[in-house]
């Protein structure tokens, strides 16, 4: 990988993963709720799985597909100790160097696991090469505008005490690149859609505090490496409000399928053997007589 592609100190994320451990149960209703939603996709399909692959789900995914009847389960993570929590097989594993052969799975799911991801497009390759044919894959990942408050308040602060801003918040990908990330990695039916979750802080320092549970704070290879000005993030929290902060968080699922000979084929282009307006029961009218005639 070029260092042109590099956004992310990836080793600084799984040092963060593997700390947040142990505390990320102070973030379970957020963690449990955006698992809630991505695995409200299984019940749309009528397929069945057995060989799942839970991708960082830091113990909220392995046990809801388990509770589904998928009697085989990988939990992933980049950090030991949070694959250890998922309930599966544990295993450390880089998202972007993964260790499984071909087929392996019939399902893999990645819950708020990849926005951390340097080369995003290799990795669903990897993913979708780890698929069985005609197996599933369902990602969310926090998309545009989410935390846009948070972000526009400590850049205005860094830039009052310091002159200057330092990216304190990873770059999120907007919708309309989800269905032609799937594409471009040769996922067949691919799907992109978006759900807001409405997240609501006592006060910016609770935003904070929760961030680090999670294992999500700063790993922005372009960060200042400096020790953040003491007055950065109470100024920050000022500018976004006192007594409550709300802070919507935009998940963008993306759903795709390992091609398989069995699924469905869109129709070619010209091989329709009825009309469409017979099938509305409508009666055509021809361009001359939408725009009339001269009395």
């Amino acid at each position: 990988m070029t260092d042109q592609m590099r956004v992310f100190d990836r080793a600084l994320v799984a040092r963060r993963r593997a700390r947040a451990a142990a505390r990320v149960d102070q973030v379970a209703p957020i963690l449990e709720d955006a698992a809630d939603r991505l695995l409200d996709r299984l019940d749309d399909t009528t397929r069945r799985f057995t060989r799942a692959l839970d991708l960082g789900g830091r113990g909220f995914v392995a046990p809801k597909l388990a509770a589904r009847g998928i009697p085989f389960i990988v939990s992933a993570d980049l950090a030991p100790a949070m694959a250890a929590r998922g309930g599966g097989l544990p295993l450390a594993a880089d998202e972007e160097f993964l260790p499984f052969a071909e087929g392996a799975f019939d399902l893999v799911v990645a819950s708020l696991s990849l926005h951390w991801v340097n080369d995003l497009p290799g990795a669903l390759i990897q993913i979708r090469r780890a698929l069985a044919p005609d197996g599933l894959f369902l990602a969310s990942l926090p998309g545009l505008p989410s935390f846009g408050a948070l972000r526009a308040a400590l850049a205005e602060a860094e830039a009052e005490l310091r002159g200057g801003i330092s990216p304190r918040i990873s770059p999120f990908p907007e919708l309309r690149d989800g269905a032609a990330l799937l594409q471009r990695a040769g996922f067949a039916l691919p799907v992109a859609d978006a759900e807001d979750m409405a997240l609501r802080y006592k006060s910016a320092f609770g935003i904070f505090a929760d961030l680090r549970a999670a294992g999500e704070a700063n790993a922005v290879l372009a960060r200042d490496g400096r020790t953040p000005p003491r007055a950065l993030f109470p100024m920050a929290a000022a500018r976004l409000g006192g007594a409550e902060v709300d802070l919507p968080l935009r998940l963008l699922v993306l759903t795709g399928w390992a091609p398989s000979p069995t699924q469905q084929k869109p129709a070619r282009p010209g091989s329709a053997t009825a009309r469409l307006a017979d099938a509305l029961g409508a009666k055509e009218i021809s361009s001359g007589e939408k725009a009339g005639k001269p009395e």
